[in-house]
């Protein structure tokens, strides 16, 4: 039974039937569609539970919708989320530092899931870059510009969204 084995395996690499079979399979592929996406030109469809870049929204008077609960920055396992706040002369409270450093993100979507006010979310946004680590650490500010200009995205994705649940 051995020596039949033995024999079987000089025939094989004798015949170099390993190398026939994988010209075979390159052969069968070799004529086939291309699937590459060319990708600045050509964008592949995302998952709807793609998560990408923050944001953090405004109500439509103008008005941040953080009141500083401190859901997110408790509930963040990577400890990216830096928030301080302060009352105002109302009595409510809102955020003076809003802070997520990106590098330490494991976009997680935690954050998001915490927020009563649905304040901070994560766009379907990945082309963006840092060429410094420093690039990824988005204050306030940028947060609240990055929700500005997705608005209208964010608001129809959330509408969308609102149906399944």
């Amino acid at each position: 039974m051995a020596t039949m084995s033995a024999l079987k395996d000089v025939l094989s690499s004798f015949m170099l039937l390993e190398l026939w079979k994988g010209m075979a399979l390159t052969g069968r592929h070799f004529l086939a569609k291309n699937i590459t996406i060319q990708f600045p030109e050509e964008k592949t469809p995302l998952s709807p539970r793609f998560r990408g870049l923050h944001a953090l929204r405004r109500y439509e008077n103008g008005e941040e919708r953080c009141i500083a609960c401190k859901l997110c920055e408790a509930v963040c396992p990577a400890m990216a989320i830096t928030i301080e706040s302060d009352l105002r002369a109302d009595g409510t409270r809102r955020t003076t530092r809003y802070d997520i450093d990106l590098a330490k993100c494991i976009f997680c979507g935690f954050c998001e899931e915490s927020c009563p006010v649905d304040s901070i979310v994560e766009t379907h946004h990945f082309e963006y870059h840092g060429e410094k680590r420093g690039d990824l650490y988005f204050t306030k500010d940028m947060l609240l510009a990055v929700g500005d200009r997705y608005e209208a995205e964010i608001a129809e994705r959330r509408k969308a969204d609102a149906k399944y649940r």
